[in-house]
Parts: C-alpha cells; sequence; structure tokens
C-alpha cells in the first residue's frame, strides 16, 4: 500500500471566530461532548511528557474529568509517565475524533489530584480494575503473563468479601492548561486553527495559518 497516496478532504464543518467561547474549557466540554455521542473513544487522548534527559515519550490515557482546574486523568505513580512528570511536570495531550474531523491540543504544566477526590474516583471503578490497579507495577518489566494474571489471583484472594482500597501509588493528575488550541478539518488542507492562551486573567484566541 503506497501511504502517500491516501488522501481525505474534510468537509464536515467550519471554526469560524463567532464559534469560539470566551473559555476554552468549555469550547474542548462541547467538542468532547460531541464526540462522545457517536463512540465512548473520544475519551482517549495521547500523553506526552518529557524525561529530566529532554526525551519525549508520549502514549494513550483516558480523560476522566473536565473542568475549571484543567484535564483530569488517573495512573500508577511509578509508572514511566509519572516519573516523568516528577522530574519535569510539563506536558501534552492531543485528542484526534477523526469522524468529526477535529482535533484538541492542550499543553500545561500537570499536579496531583487531590486524594480525596482520587479515593471517590477508585471507589467508582469497577472491582476488577481496582484489583488491577494493585497488581500491577506499572511500566517495570516482568517475567511472563502468568506472574501478572498470578498476582491478580493474590489480590482478588486478599481482598475477599472486603472493599478494595485505593493503593498510595495510584491516584489522579490535573494538567493546568497554559494553552488549547482547536483544530477543525477543511477542504483543501485549508484547516481551520484557533489556539487560545491566558492574557491578563482571562483567555484570549487568534487564528493560526494551517
Amino acid at each position: 500500500m503506497s501511504y502517500e497516496a491516501v488522501r481525505k478532504d474534510y468537509v464536515k464543518h467550519v471554526l469560524e471566530e463567532s464559534d469560539c467561547l470566551e473559555n476554552p474549557i468549555e469550547m474542548l466540554e462541547n467538542w468532547l461532548n460531541e464526540a462522545l455521542k457517536e463512540t465512548q473513544d473520544a475519551n482517549a487522548m495521547t500523553l506526552t511528557t518529557v524525561s529530566a534527559e529532554g526525551k519525549p515519550s508520549s502514549r494513550v490515557v483516558l480523560i476522566r474529568k473536565l473542568d475549571e482546574r484543567g484535564v483530569i486523568f488517573y495512573s500508577n505513580y511509578s509508572s514511566k509517565k509519572a516519573s516523568e512528570l516528577k522530574e519535569n511536570p510539563n506536558a501534552a495531550v492531543n485528542f484526534f475524533w477523526p469522524w468529526v474531523e477535529r482535533q484538541v491540543r492542550v499543553e500545561g504544566t500537570v499536579i496531583k489530584l487531590p486524594e480525596a477526590e482520587s479515593d471517590a474516583y477508585f471507589k467508582s471503578r469497577p472491582r476488577e480494575s481496582q484489583i488491577g490497579a494493585w497488581a500491577s507495577d506499572q511500566s517495570d518489566e516482568m517475567t511472563s503473563r502468568d506472574q501478572l494474571e498470578k498476582r491478580f489471583q493474590e489480590v482478588t484472594q486478599k481482598f475477599e468479601n472486603k472493599d478494595v482500597p485505593r493503593p498510595e501509588f495510584w491516584g489522579g493528575y490535573i494538567i493546568q492548561p497554559s494553552l488549547i488550541e482547536f483544530w477543525q478539518g477543511r477542504a483543501s488542507r485549508l484547516h481551520d486553527r484557533i489556539k487560545y492562551e491566558p492574557f491578563e486573567n482571562r483567555w484570549k484566541f487568534k487564528r493560526l495559518f494551517p
């Protein structure tokens, strides 16, 4: 297959300045909700972190909450991404929704979510997911799949007939945005790009060349 020959013209929507809200977090929420109408996978986002040595790494995680503080997701605090966030709290996420021909980029600094909120979210998770969090030393090497499944069974037995508490090594993060950019696909590669940045205690947006 020739990747050079793959082409698509984007014609579903437009993004005019008159469509832009004063608060880009509210606008992101609107776009996310529209995308979620077609598939639950719309809450997936690519998270990029950077190590102390300046090496970037990316992976797909799920947004679990969006409010005035920013974008919230959860992770093992001993994972690769968590280690990099501890070294360098600057991060970026990218949402891509091809079925509505849209993308959103968010850049900002990351802080840990308050423990009480992490506790509440962990309690809401399916029991199997709670057990899975205990069973996995995320990003560490393991000898075989059997090792993971054995741990899962051990944790299952440990908490049999008990509530599964949140591990101290697991919890939430808030990406506090310093930039939010909305991308709307348009015909002939003449895409719409609107970038928001903070300005005098409010948000200011500008249009960018595609």
